[in-house]
């Protein structure tokens, strides 16, 4: 049976160690990671889209930072062959720097990059009260995403660095697990510090 891999390079097979992610990350293998859509009338159709094609999709439009859009990226969107072209560029670099699968460094980089729980604010009577709350397994990768594709964003709009670079390091050191150099990691154990605070 052939085996279908990433760009004819890189295999599928990996495997998820985080069992609460397991289901919302998909590792089903596809050559291009672009389905146009086809899921996006079901429930939690996220959880149906490649993981890959996921990271594709944030890329196209990386979001707001802060509630008052403090940091746009409106003008941000593109083809998805310029956004497969980086992700192959991305790849290709980590692949050099740790000698083992990509897809396996961007899982893990998930992983560690997924908070398990944040704040929520609601009104009582006349105050507003933060309580800490359990993030639910998908918004836990949404948020993982986000913050990586905004921080290589921030770091590469209008530097010297580019976008394949500075997304390249983001992963990388998230994959460590290294806070002092990916936003990811410090951006998590922040919001975890500040749930626990309002415990």
């Amino acid at each position: 049976m052939i085996e279908f891999k990433l760009f004819n390079k890189w295999s599928f097979n990996v495997e998820v160690k985080d069992l609460g992610l397991k289901p919302y990350i998909n590792l089903e293998p596809v050559i291009i990671p672009k389905t146009g859509g086809r899921y996006s009338q079901y429930k939690f159709h996220k959880s149906k889209v490649n993981i890959v094609e996921r990271l594709v999709n944030k890329l196209m439009v990386p979001g707001h930072r802060g509630k008052k859009h403090l940091l746009s990226s409106g003008r941000n969107v593109g083809k998805t062959q310029t956004i497969l072209n980086i992700i192959k560029k991305v790849f290709e670099k980590l692949e050099e720097r740790t000698k083992e699968n990509p897809i396996e460094i961007l899982v893990r980089a998930i992983e560690n990059a997924a908070l398990r729980e944040e704040i929520s604010s609601y009104q009582m009577g006349g105050i507003i009260v933060r309580k800490a709350v359990i993030t639910s397994p998908q918004r836990r990768v949404d948020k993982a995403f986000t913050i990586i594709v905004q921080s290589a964003y921030r770091k590469s709009f209008g530097k010297k660095e580019t976008m394949a670079d500075a997304l390249t390091n983001e992963i990388f050191y998230a994959y460590k697990n290294d806070a002092s150099k990916s936003t990811a990691i410090k951006e998590k154990e922040r919001i975890e510090r500040e749930a626990s605070g309002a415990r």
